[in-house]
Order: structure tokens, then C-alpha cells, then sequence
């Protein structure tokens, strides 16, 4: 029988140094509990700094981003932009003559006027129409309906406000007429509105639910508060980050709605994990500032790891030259990083001030008192009772007393086996759909139908024999004779897929270029070959290709030679951090196939929902048949980092509670019991958020919450519960092995939650902390 050695709650161990620092991080943990109310005055300041400052942030982000800014295809639209504004227009006057027809003499003067008015305006040119033309691709195949097309030039926040000035005086009846608003620039500025109407709705509803859900899982009102406000502080600092990073570079307008559920999410899981650990200290009969600096020393530690993994994830997006995927790095670094310094300084702060009245106000107590009126209370409820101890069931940890979650580690590993194989070809059969991903890129379908620009579009697409606004450009440089450019034109006119091809329009200087209609989507299959097929036609003069399929052909080459870069940031960051969490070589490399396992449902559902478009009706989106080339990057980046945060949390339970007993077995067992119900609820909170974000009436929003939403309660539910305790009764004590070099190491650098960590522990002696000291059978 091993001797078991006891040591009292929050005191000293082999391993801290005395006077209860724990070491590093103690100077911070004193700062934080003895001067609490300077701290909550500071964190007021700052907050109230960060209003003034985020503010208006929204009117300086962009809505695009999604190219290359070092591609082929970026090149050619710069130089065409400075030296032909008209051959890639970027606002369309949808003119409807009705019944008279596009081509009767009122309606063509009348469009003469809009044409001269719409040149006259400042920062608009290459302006060119249907009737200045005589071009068939700009009148509809009905004759009903013909476009004015120009070209408002500059970045694209300068371009939307001339759009705002010069929108009201076109959009409407002129005499005969009926003009609409179309064109990439009206999509784009549409997408942008519409996208900040959503994520106020969406805070609208996420909001009211979250706080329900903390008061249903803490049961005080008070602590169900703190969460939140770690949330808002996180939000709006991230929002000042964001509104200084806009002076430097592009932000894209999606990345708000990751600041949002990020910065509620993560506070809400840090602030979990933070009060659990700190009701627990006080249910020891700790008081509150030993309380918290325990909370800090162990449960602090393990927030900060995950914040470092969950930051490391989003950071891996700065590998990619797209704006689009750099925001939402930029936006999720801040935001992570925001929550976890409010969780590690402002709840522990106000936890001191409260002490024990961060229970005060239970909600659920007041409502079983209200049911149970008129009637004796039951022994199990009576004051002072463990129904009312923090931590307790009644205290709302999320956890309850966790039997429920010990008897599924204790199941799950008596059947480990079973469920490690049934669990792994599940989650595998759930991603098979992504085997079929077809990647492609947003355009106005994005919008819902009812929007302005959408309506444009659809008419332009579905009723004109070319897209205006669409096809492909070749940029030709070099001096060429006539006979050189008309010989061009028959071999790239020649190849399969072309539909036609019309120029060269030159402008003097050895600079000219032809436009090309390609058979089928503008961005299709046909279109992407076409693009390849025009970059191999020898030419005697240096050739670029531009339009949307050439950017999205350009994209997904960039997305391709970055992502190995990407994932090896992730991995490698990823196993050095579980590593000096857990002391492992086995459980790092656990940690990443479980957690890329948990994201095969959600890239499943993307491509059977979003791609295939079933539930597109229930869903409120059009589905095109593709998938936008960037969103999976973006949204493998997110949910490996949300896993990898559930992930940490439990691991470092396991690992404390091994570092006590040395027991496999009940440690895994330990570890879910004391997290489960914490991860569980931590996950359904986020999922609200997500799906909050997913009523967005843009498609990629949507995708991206409902997505992230499915992977996070999927990783919750179904990896940390059944997957990982079945791997690791499988492995068995071979979990924690680690060669000596590796082991040294981590005996000098790594992280342990539990402060009497001892590397080196006398053979057959146990050291167990008075707080862990429990029924043998509540310990199972």
C-alpha cells in the first residue's frame, strides 16, 4: 500500500516557493489580489479609451480581399485600371425601358443624358454604354433592358463614398426609364451594410441567450455577469486594435463578426474555468484573495496556455497574402489575447471583492424555494447543505457534482475498443461530403435576393448573352503591329471554351487588350481552363490575364503554396505547447489527430449544406455549387483553435490529478468528471454565439458560424467525451512517456497546474492536496 502524504489547500509543496507565490507569475498574482479596486479603475479606463477609439471602425473596413495582391491576375487589373478605367467597370446602370423597348429614340436619349451626367461626376470614368457602343453583351436578349457601364477608381473606401453621393441621383424614374444600381463596387458596398445590420442582430440575440445560459449554468445572477463583461472588454478593445491596424493596412468587414464570437466566447470559457476553480478554493474554506491567488496559479496557467494555442491557430492566417484571411488574424490574436488578460486580471480582481457573493442572487435557488412553497424543505436542500456549497450542483458550476461524467469515462474506457473505432469512422464518414468540394469565388449570390445589387446581377446574368462586368481581360504589353494584335486574337479566339474574344483596345505606348467571353460561369470549371489556356498562347508581346476566374485561379494557387506553411505553424506550436503542458511526446501528437478528427463533421456539412445546397430553403441562401476558396482555411484555423482551448482545459485536469496520484486510469476518469460538464457548457454557449452569427442573411457569415457552431459541439461532445478517453485507456501509462532529453526539458520549462508537482516523486509515496482528498467512490 503506497504512503499517501497530505498537504493543506494553497500551501507550500515541493515545487513552490514559500509564502505561496507558486513561483512564476506570483509577483502578478500579488499585484491583482491586493490591489483589486485599482486594478477594476485601470481596466475602466482603458475600456472607456477603447470605446473612443473603435469607434466608427466598421466605415473603414472593406468587404473584399479574397485576391492576391502578388498575383498575375492583380497586376493586370492595376495596370488596366490606370491605363483603360473603362475595360473593367465596376458600377452598372441597369436601364429598363419596358415595353418601348432599349433601342427607341426616347429612351436612347435619355440614356445619352445619364451616360454625359454620370461622366461629369468626379472619380468616375470609362464610362461607355449600350448606346455609345452598339455592343450586343450590353443590351438584355428580350431588348427591354440595356447597362451603362463606368468605372469609379481609387481604394475601395474612397470609391464606396463617391457611391454614396452619386447613388441617389441616378437610382430611380428618369422620364422613360427605370435605373438600377449594380456592379462588383454596388455588391460590395451592399455586402458591407448588410453585414454590420447582421452582427448587431446578431449581438442583439447572442447577448440575452448567453446570460440566460451563465445563469442557468452558475445559478447566480452575479456570476453569470462576469463572463460578459470580460466578453464586452474583449470586444471593445479588440475594435480599438482593429480601428489603428485600418491606418495601416486593409481590414476586411468580416472580421467583426469574429471579434464578436471570440470575444464572447472565449471570455465565457475562461471565466468558466476561472470561477469553477475558484469556488472550489472557497468550498476548502480558503478565503477569497488565497482563493484566488490558487485560482491563478493553477486554473490561470492553463487559461493562458489556451489562449496561446487558440492565438497561435489564428495567427497561422498571416501566412496568406489575401487581406480577407490576415483580418480575421489580426482581429482573433486581439481579441484572444484581450480576453485572457481580462480573465487573468479583472475577474480575478472583482472575485476578491465579491468573495463569497459571487453566488449571491441564485436565480435557480429562488425558483425550486418559489416551487417548494407551502412545504417542508427537503434535508438535501436545507441551509448550509451541500446543495448550497459553491461548487455544488445548486452552485452551478457547470459541472454539478460530475458522476455523470465520471461514469461515461468509466464506460467509455471499459469499452475503449469499441468506441475509439466507432467514434473515429463516424467522424470520418461524416467528412466524406469535402472529398467533392468544389472551390470557387463570392459574388452577389452571397446577398440575399431581396438586395438591390442582387436584384442587378441576377438580371444581368440570367437575361444578357455576356456578363457585363465579367469575363476576361488580357493586358498586352509591347509594341505589336496591327497584323500581330489581329493574329492574337484569332488564336486565343480559337481555343476551346472561348466564346469570344474582341480587340485590341490601345492606348498608344505599346499597351492594349482584348476582352474574352468564356463559354459557361464566369468563374466555372471551363472558365479556370480557360485562364490556363490563355497564359500558354505565345504572344509577341508580354501578356496578363485578369477577371474573376483568373483571381480565383490566382487565389487558389496562393492558398495552395502557403497552407503546408500554415499547418506546420499550427502543428508544430501546437505539439511544443501541449508538450510543456503535459510533459508527453504521445499526447501532443493525441491532441492534433483528435482535434483534426472533431473538424470532419463541420467540413462535411459545408460542402452537403452549402456547396450541394440542401437545407438551402430552412437555411435562407443560394446555394452556386461551390465553396469560396479562402472560407476553409479561415474556418480550419478557428475550430482547430476552439478544440485545441476544450483540449487544453481537459488535459491539464488529467495531468494535475496524475502528478498527484500517478494513476492513469483515474486521472483520465478525474479529468473528465471535473471538466466535462464545464467543457460541455462552455460549448453550448459558444455554439449559441456562432449560430447567432450564422443568422446572417450573407452567405459566408452564415457558413462560418453555423460551421464553426457544428465542429465546436462535435469536438465537445463527441471527441473530448468519448474519443479521448478511449485513446488514452488505449495507450495506457505509455501516455506520458518522453525520452530523458525531453523530459529534462520539461522538468526545467513546463507548465503544471498543480503547484506540488513534484518531477521527480519518491517511489511508493503519493502526495494528494487536502483539496482532492474525497470519497473513494466519488473519485471514480
Amino acid at each position: 500500500m503506497a504512503e499517501v502524504k497530505k498537504t493543506a489547500p494553497g500551501g507550500t509543496g515541493p515545487g513552490e516557493a514559500p509564502g505561496g507565490t507558486g513561483g512564476r507569475g506570483g509577483g502578478w498574482t500579488r499585484f491583482v489580489t491586493a490591489r483589486p479596486r485599482l486594478t477594476l479603475l485601470v481596466a475602466l479606463v482603458l475600456t472607456a479609451l477603447a470605446v473612443l477609439a473603435g469607434g466608427g471602425v466598421a466605415d473603414r473596413m472593406g468587404s473584399g480581399g479574397w485576391e492576391d495582391p502578388a498575383a498575375e491576375s492583380t497586376y493586370a487589373a492595376e495596370a488596366l485600371e490606370r491605363g483603360f478605367p473603362g475595360s473593367r467597370p465596376n458600377l452598372l446602370l441597369l436601364v429598363d425601358a419596358g415595353a418601348a423597348g432599349a433601342d427607341a429614340p426616347a429612351v436612347a436619349a435619355e440614356a445619352g443624358r445619364l451616360a454625359e451626367r454620370l461622366d461629369a461626376e468626379p472619380g468616375v470614368d470609362g464610362v461607355g454604354s449600350y448606346w455609345s457602343t452598339g455592343s450586343p453583351a450590353l443590351r438584355s436578349e428580350d431588348g427591354r433592358k440595356a447597362v451603362i457601364a463606368a468605372r469609379i477608381a481609387g481604394e475601395e473606401k474612397d470609391a464606396a463614398a463617391v457611391l454614396d453621393r452619386i447613388a441617389p441621383a441616378f437610382r430611380g424614374t428618369h422620364g422613360p426609364v427605370e435605373v438600377s444600381l449594380g456592379g462588383d463596387l454596388a455588391v460590395r458596398h451592399e455586402m458591407q451594410t448588410v453585414i454590420q445590420e447582421d452582427l448587431l442582430r446578431a449581438e442583439l440575440i447572442a447577448l440575452p441567450l448567453t446570460l440566460v445560459l451563465l445563469v442557468m449554468v452558475f445559478g447566480s445572477a452575479v456570476a453569470a455577469l462576469l463572463p460578459l463583461g470580460v466578453g464586452i472588454v474583449a470586444i471593445l478593445g479588440t475594435n480599438a486594435v482593429l480601428r489603428g491596424i485600418t491606418e495601416f493596412t486593409d481590414v476586411s468587414v468580416f472580421a467583426q463578426n469574429l471579434t464578436t464570437a471570440l470575444g464572447l466566447g472565449l471570455a465565457i470559457d475562461y471565466a468558466l474555468f476561472v470561477v469553477r476553480r475558484y469556488r472550489e478554493e472557497l468550498a476548502t474554506g480558503a478565503d477569497a484573495r488565497t482563493a484566488v491567488r490558487t485560482t491563478l496559479r493553477t486554473a490561470g496557467r492553463t487559461v493562458l496556455f489556451s489562449a496561446l494555442t487558440v492565438a497561435v491557430s489564428l495567427a497561422a492566417m498571416l501566412v496568406f497574402p489575401q487581406y480577407f484571411l490576415r483580418s480575421f488574424a489580426y482581429a482573433g490574436i486581439a481579441v484572444v489575447l484581450l480576453a485572457a488578460t481580462a480573465a487573468l486580471t479583472l475577474l480575478p480582481a472583482a472575485l476578491v471583492l465579491l468573495g463569497d457573493r459571487v453566488d449571491a442572487l441564485d436565480l435557480r435557488r429562488l425558483l425550486r424555494r418559489g416551487r417548494a412553497a407551502g412545504k417542508a424543505a427537503p434535508a438535501s436542500e436545507a441551509p448550509g447543505s451541500a446543495a448550497e456549497a459553491p461548487g455544488s450542483a445548486a452552485g452551478g458550476d457547470g459541472d454539478g457534482d460530475g458522476a455523470g461524467w465520471g461514469q461515461v469515462a468509466a464506460l467509455v474506457m471499459r469499452r475503449a475498443p469499441v468506441f475509439a473505432v466507432l467514434t473515429t469512422a463516424g467522424l470520418v464518414l461524416l467528412g466524406l461530403p469535402f472529398l467533392g468540394v468544389k472551390f470557387g469565388t463570392a459574388d452577389d449570390r452571397q446577398l440575399p435576393v431581396t438586395a438591390s445589387s442582387r436584384v442587378v446581377q441576377d438580371q444581368l446574368r440570367d437575361g444578357f448573352p455576356g456578363n457585363p462586368g465579367g469575363g476576361l481581360t488580357v493586358l498586352a504589353e509591347g509594341e505589336a503591329t496591327p497584323a500581330q494584335y489581329a493574329a492574337y486574337r484569332e488564336r486565343i479566339g480559337a481555343l476551346d471554351g472561348v466564346a469570344r474574344a474582341d480587340g485590341p483596345v490601345t492606348a498608344g505606348g505599346g499597351h492594349a487588350y482584348f476582352t474574352v467571353v468564356s463559354e459557361g460561369e464566369a468563374v466555372g470549371a471551363e472558365a479556370q481552363r480557360t485562364v490556363a489556356e490563355l497564359r500558354s498562347v505565345p504572344a509577341p508581346f508580354d501578356t496578363s490575364v485578369t477577371g474573376q476566374a483568373a483571381v480565383l485561379v490566382d487565389s487558389k494557387d496562393a492558398l495552395g503554396e502557403r497552407l503546408p506553411w500554415a499547418a506546420a505553424v499550427i502543428v508544430l506550436v501546437t505539439l511544443l505547447l501541449v508538450f510543456l503542458l503535459t510533459g508527453s511526446v504521445l499526447i501532443p501528437v493525441q491532441a492534433v489527430v483528435l482535434n483534426a478528427l472533431s473538424l470532419t463533421a463541420m467540413f462535411g456539412a459545408v460542402v452537403w449544406v452549402f456547396q450541394d445546397g440542401h437545407l438551402a430553403g430552412l437555411l435562407g441562401f443560394t446555394p452556386t455549387g461551390d465553396i469560396e476558396t479562402t472560407l476553409p482555411v479561415l474556418m480550419f484555423c478557428v475550430a482547430f483553435g476552439l478544440s485545441m482551448d476544450y483540449g487544453v482545459f481537459l488535459l491539464s485536469r488529467i495531468k494535475e490529478e496524475y502528478d498527484v496520484t500517478g494513476d492513469h486510469e483515474h486521472s483520465v476518469r478525474f479529468g473528465l468528471r471535473h471538466t466535462g460538464g464545464l467543457i460541455t457548457a462552455a460549448a453550448v454557449i459558444l455554439a449559441v454565439v456562432m449560430v447567432a452569427i450564422g443568422t446572417s442573411r450573407v452567405t459566408n457569415t452564415k457558413m462560418l458560424g453555423l460551421g464553426v457552431a457544428l465542429a465546436v459541439l462535435m469536438d465537445a461532445m463527441v471527441v473530448r467525451s468519448l474519443l479521448v478517453p478511449s485513446v488514452m485507456k488505449l495507450t495506457g501509462r505509455l501516455t506520458w512517456w518522453a525520452p530523458g532529453p525531453l523530459r529534462r526539458f520539461h522538468d526545467r520549462f513546463g507548465i503544471s497546474e498543480n503547484d506540488s508537482y513534484n518531477p521527480s516523486p519518491t517511489p511508493g509515496v503519493i502526495e494528494v492536496s487536502e483539496e482532492l482528498r474525497e470519497p473513494a467512490s466519488s473519485r471514480q
